[in-house]
C-alpha cells in the first residue's frame, strides 16, 4: 500500500500518508487539491474490490453517510473509483481516538465520561432517525477533534433498517469487546444494539479497561451473550448508583428492559452530566462544552458558576445594570410580546394584501431529522426587523445537507390567510418550500403535520414566494431549506414576513 503514497486519485486527492488499516480498506490523509483542504479518503484494497458483497458493502457505506450532516459525526465530502478501486472522502478530523484517549489516561474523569457518551448518543440518534444502525459503536470509531469534541465515524458495517441486510446469514460483523449480544448470536439488530455497544464504551471510560476479557473473540462474544457487565461501582467507587443504573440499563441483554432509543438515553445521560457536575462544583474539559448544550430545564440544578460564563465580578456588574435598568427592559419586553415585531417600513405590500405583525417569540427552528436544534436560540433574528441580524442554519459538509431538510417556523397567531410569504437573505442561491399548519394541537413536531403552499430557489437577497393557501386561515409557517447554494455550508435568513389579502 505504501506504493500509492504520492498518487493523486482523480487527479485532485493526493495521498500523503497512511493512518489506518483495516480488512476492507486503507484509510489516508489526503490533499484535496481543488479546495486546498485535508481530507481522509478510505479506498478499498484492490483484492477486496473483487468480491462483490464487499464491493457492495463499500459502496453501502458512503450511500449511507452521505445521509448523515450532524456535528457528532464525520462528515462524507465525495466518492468515487481509481483504476477499479473505489474509494471514499471524509473530512478530516486531526487528533487521536477515543480509544487511544483511554489508553493514554487510563480512566477518564467522570463528567467528561458522560460528556462523550452524550455526543456520541446525539450522533446515534441522527443516524437512528435515518433508519441507519451502525453496528460497530466502539472507542476507535470515536475521533476526537481539535476542540475536544466527539465524532463517530466509519460506519462500514452500517445496515439500512428497511434494506436487506448483507449480513442475513448469520455472520457476526463487529469488534467483540463491543458486541450486543443478540449480534454475537448472529440476530437480526436494531437501534438497541448500538445502544448496548455505546453502554460498554461508558463502562470503559469509566473503568479504564472492558469488561470482559478472553482467549479468542469467540470467547469474548460468548460473555456478552451469558454474562453479567462486572459492576461498575465496584470497579470505581465514586460513580453513583444513578449513572451505574445508566450502564446496566444500556448493557441489558432484555430487549424490554433495555433504553428503548437513542434520544431516550441523551436525556438521561444529560440529566446525569447535569448531576455530577453540581456534585463537583466544577467541570473541566469536554464536559464544560457539553454543558452549555444541555436544556435550559436540566441546567437549572447546576451552581451558578457553571451557568453563566463571566467572572463573578462581571456577574456582579450586570446584576448592577440591570437593578438600573430592569423597568425599561420588562415594559419593552411586555410590549414586544403584546404589540408584535411591527410592519416592515418604507415597504409597499401588493395590491389588495397587507404586513402582518408577529411577535418577537413566534419564530422557531424546526429539526426533525437532526438533533431538534437549529439555533433555536437565534431564531427571533428572523422576525425582529433587524436588518442586521440573521439566524441560520448549522454548518453542513454539502450544499445537499445530507437530510431532506432542515428550517424555521412562523407562528401567524391565531391564524391568517397569507396570500405571500418574503424571505430576507444576506446570500441567495439556496432552495426552500413553504409549508403551513392550522391552529390547533401546537405546532406539528413533523413534516407530515403541515401543508405544502410554495416554495422554489430563493433567487435574490429579497426573494417573495407566492402561497396557495385556498382560502385556509393558517397559523404556522415554515421555510423548510431543501437545498444550500453551491459551495455553501448554511443557509440565513434575515427576515420572514408574511402578507395576508387585506380585512382577512
Amino acid at each position: 500500500m505504501s506504493t500509492l503514497l504520492g498518487t493523486a486519485l482523480d487527479g485532485r486527492y493526493r495521498l500523503d500518508r497512511q493512518v489506518g488499516s483495516g480488512g476492507m480498506s486503507t484509510v489516508y490523509c489526503a490533499f484535496d487539491a481543488t479546495l486546498e483542504r485535508f481530507v481522509a479518503i478510505k479506498l478499498m484494497h484492490r483484492e477486496i474490490a473483487s468480491d462483490s458483497d464487499q464491493l457492495t458493502r463499500f459502496r453501502r457505506e458512503a450511500r449511507a453517510v452521505a445521509q448523515l450532516s450532524h456535528p457528532h459525526i464525520v462528515g462524507v465530502i465525495d466518492a468515487g473509483e481509481e483504476d477499479g478501486r473505489p474509494y471514499i472522502v471524509f473530512e478530516f478530523i486531526p487528533g487521536e481516538t477515543l480509544k487511544e484517549r483511554i489508553r493514554r489516561q487510563g480512566r477518564l474523569p467522570i463528567e467528561e465520561a458522560i460528556a462523550y457518551a452524550i455526543e456520541i448518543a446525539r450522533a446515534l440518534t441522527a443516524a437512528h432517525a435515518r433508519g441507519i444502525v451502525h453496528r460497530d459503536v466502539k472507542p476507535q470509531n470515536v475521533l476526537i477533534d481539535a476542540e475536544g469534541s466527539a465524532k463517530v465515524t466509519d460506519f462500514g458495517i452500517a445496515r439500512v433498517l428497511d434494506e436487506d441486510g448483507l449480513t442475513a446469514d448469520g455472520r457476526v460483523l463487529g469488534t467483540t469487546d463491543y458486541v450486543s449480544p443478540e449480534q454475537a448470536l448472529g440476530h437480526d439488530v436494531n437501534g438497541q444494539s448500538d445502544l448496548y455497544s455505546l453502554g460498554v464504551v461508558l463502562y470503559e471510560m469509566l473503568v479504564g479497561q472492558v469488561p470482559f476479557h478472553g482467549d479468542n473473540q469467540v470467547a469474548v462474544a460468548m460473555k456478552h451473550v451469558r454474562e453479567d457487565l462486572p459492576d461498575v461501582q465496584s470497579r470505581r467507587p465514586e460513580v453513583s448508583a444513578s449513572l451505574a443504573a445508566i450502564v446496566d440499563r444500556l448493557t441489558d441483554k432484555d430487549l424490554g428492559r433495555r433504553y428503548p432509543d437513542a434520544r431516550t438515553v441523551v436525556a438521561q445521560l444529560e440529566t446525569a452530566l447535569a448531576v455530577e457536575a453540581a456534585r463537583s462544583g466544577q467541570t473541566t474539559g469536554e464536559a464544560t462544552a457539553v454543558l452549555r448544550t444541555l436544556p435550559e430545564s436540566t441546567r437549572r440544578g447546576l451552581p451558578l458558576r457553571l451557568r453563566w460564563r463571566v467572572p463573578l465580578v462581571g456577574l456582579l456588574l450586570i446584576v448592577a445594570v440591570a437593578a438600573v435598568i430592569g423597568g425599561f427592559l420588562v415594559k419593552e419586553a411586555r410590549d414586544s410580546t403584546t404589540r408584535g415585531t411591527g410592519l416592515p417600513a418604507a415597504r409597499n405590500a401588493p395590491a389588495q394584501t397587507e404586513y402582518i405583525s408577529v411577535k418577537r417569540t413566534s419564530a422557531d427552528d424546526f429539526d426533525p431529522l437532526g438533533d431538534d436544534n437549529e439555533h433555536g436560540e437565534e431564531a427571533f433574528k428572523a422576525v425582529d426587523q433587524e436588518p442586521g441580524t440573521a439566524w441560520d442554519t448549522e454548518s453542513y459538509k454539502r450544499s445537499e445537507l445530507g437530510k431532506a431538510g432542515v428550517g424555521i417556523t412562523v407562528d401567524a397567531d391565531p391564524g391568517v390567510d397569507a396570500r405571500f410569504l418574503d424571505v430576507e437573505t444576506p446570500r441567495s442561491g439556496w432552495r426552500a418550500t413553504i409549508y403551513a399548519a392550522l391552529p390547533g394541537g401546537g405546532r406539528p413536531e413533523t413534516l407530515s403535520g403541515f401543508t405544502r403552499v410554495g416554495g422554489g430557489r430563493v433567487a435574490r437577497r429579497r426573494h417573495r414566494f407566492k402561497l396557495s393557501t385556498d382560502g385556509q386561515r393558517y397559523r404556522y409557517y415554515l421555510v423548510w431549506i431543501t437545498k444550500l447554494r453551491p459551495e455553501a455550508q448554511k443557509a440565513e435568513v434575515t427576515e420572514i414576513e408574511i402578507l395576508r389579502a387585506k380585512g382577512t
